[in-house]
């Protein structure tokens, strides 16, 4: 069970109470998302657009770095973690990200910094108990392209720790994790697939031929990641078989298609609100209020998949336990 960006259905995400917690809640393995800062240090972040998770906007000195960019064929307004020093996003502070749906976390704002993943290293290093990173690698392209690759630095930071079976690296774009393996890195590495859309990679050498997230879902598809990955890791939408009136009865198949070829498999995201349950799940009228969570998390698991992410990791281990 991979706790979601620590566990965030509990604390505001990627800070280090959330990680604590998730350990404590008896995670297996925690997910950090990477992103660099102007001199080259990888901070723990959800996207380089740091404003919906910290309190820049509130900070009068940094106002002018307010600005517009396209991150992956997408155009942000905002403040990017590539535009500070690390010594600049040290000064800020976590916020709750999806404030309507998990406004108790609000409470919590304000009380923690951020982290790089050197200070995720060394909570990990103080856990109780052997506790498995997977780190996702964000925007690899559009970082290269603006002089910040990720790879190498993601390869010094994680040396000294990583072991083969402490560490999975998973990324949206094949590019980099080929890099990540050029570089010897131990652990192993994950293809993260989209329900639509084509990799930010593809998108940036081939344009209009980029090659579809579909394409690697193919069996001709999964036998070639299987030459190429360890494992595929896909958005519950591809998992979950809904009708015309969005109810999950059934799954579509495709975890039990990878691993006929041998790929590991994973499953992202478990989530216990209304608001991301297939409609047959949800309970009550409040989108933030829990539904029958623990029914979607069972249709999921019991595809057999090697793991799954989830914003509460107490209540998808207490499914598994039951399986």
């Amino acid at each position: 069970m991979i706790a979601h960006r620590g566990a965030s259905g509990y604390r505001p995400e990627h800070t280090r109470s959330a990680y604590e917690l998730a350990i404590r809640l008896g995670a297996d393995a925690v997910e950090p998302d990477l992103v660099s800062s102007s001199d080259g240090v990888l901070v723990v972040r959800h996207e380089n657009e740091i404003s919906g998770t910290t309190d820049v906007a509130d900070h009068p000195e940094f106002a002018a770095r307010r600005t517009t960019k396209s991150i992956d064929g997408i155009e942000e307004t905002g403040w990017f973690a590539e535009d500070f020093t690390w010594a600049e996003l040290a000064t800020l502070r976590a916020r709750e990200r999806l404030v309507k749906t998990r406004s108790a976390n609000t409470k919590f704002d304000g009380a923690e910094g951020i982290l790089r993943l050197t200070d995720l290293i060394e909570i990990l290093e103080a856990a109780d108990r052997p506790i498995t990173m997977v780190a996702e690698i964000k925007h690899a392209s559009y970082f290269e392209s603006i002089g910040l690759p990720l790879d190498g630095v993601f390869a010094a930071d994680i040396a000294a720790w990583a072991t083969p079976s402490n560490l999975i690296v998973e990324s949206f774009e094949q590019t980099v994790l080929s890099k990540v393996q050029e570089r010897d890195v131990p652990g192993r590495v994950v293809f993260l697939a989209e329900s639509s859309g084509s990799p930010a990679d593809q998108l940036a050498e081939h344009g209009d031929r980029a090659r579809p997230y579909a394409d690697y879902l193919t069996d001709a598809g999964l036998a070639r990641l299987a030459g190429e990955v360890d494992g595929v890791s896909v958005d519950k939408n591809l998992v979950l078989a809904l009708d015309s009136r969005g109810e999950a009865t059934s799954t579509t198949g495709i975890i039990e298609r990878a691993r006929d070829f041998g790929l590991e498999t994973y499953v992202w995201t478990l989530r216990a609100e209304n608001q991301f349950l297939a409609k047959n799940f949800r309970r009550g009228t409040r989108d933030r209020e829990f539904g029958d969570w623990a029914r979607e998390f069972r249709l999921i698991m019991q595809t057999g998949v090697d793991g799954v992410f989830a914003d509460q990791p107490d209540l998808a281990i207490r499914v598994r336990s039951e399986l």
